[in-house]
């Protein structure tokens, strides 16, 4: 007949075993737990500072992460880009919304292709926005590369069976500072709205800052 102390021991360890088990499963399952809610709270941050339509910071981002860049540049020279898709409103008139998304869309994935590592936005609407690091405050520099960005945004999108072809106006102003930022947009702003009240025919329009640059 088996010892009851040896029973009674017996018992204990299956249950320790079972109790210990038990702990392991609550443990993984809290541990899932945590990370889905930090994965919830990661796409809730993400979603409240970024477009959810092109994928880039929002207006929000956009100031607070330039105010850090600005903050962090050690003299660095930099240079604020505002950019605003010419005659949108018809595009979206003409072949539907879904079209226009597509535009705002492949405007965005031009604009950071060609801006790099360096900061872009889209500030709402057909508004996009950039900051720029570049080699130094020179007009034709300048010039060069908002030849290039105009170019870039230029090319045909594709929208299923046809192709589109968007001009935009942009303006560019260089930043002397943190405290500058504001300014500095409001400088390119006005420069991108000159741009576009000159209504040229061609691929695209810009106007640089060119009265801020002579003082630079």
């Amino acid at each position: 007949m088996p010892d009851p102390l040896t029973i009674a021991s017996g018992i204990c360890a299956a249950g320790a075993l079972v109790s210990s088990w038990q702990l392991r499963r609550r443990a993984v399952r809290a541990e899932c737990e945590i990370m889905h809610l930090q994965a919830e709270l990661a796409a809730e941050r993400h979603a409240a500072s970024h477009d959810p339509l092109t994928g880039l910071p929002n207006r929000r981002a956009f100031y607070r992460l330039a105010a850090a860049l600005l903050t962090d540049a050690a003299g660095q020279p930099l240079i604020a880009v505002v950019l605003d898709v010419d005659d949108f409103k018809q595009i979206n008139d003409r072949y539907g919304h879904a079209a226009g998304d597509r535009v705002l869309v492949s405007v965005a994935e031009r604009l950071a292709a060609f801006a790099g590592d360096n900061l872009v936005a889209r500030l709402g609407g057909d508004e996009f926005a950039g900051l720029l690091a570049t080699p130094s405050v020179d007009r034709r520099w300048i010039e060069h590369a908002t030849r290039r960005l105009c170019d870039t945004l230029a090319a045909p999108i594709p929208l299923g069976g046809l192709s589109v072809r968007v001009t935009a106006s942009v303006g560019l102003a260089p930043v002397t500072g943190p405290g500058q930022l504001t300014e500095a947009l409001d400088r390119a702003d006005a420069a991108m709205y000159r741009a576009k009240s000159l209504g040229a025919a061609r691929p695209a329009r810009q106007l640089v800052d060119t009265a801020h640059l002579a003082e630079c």
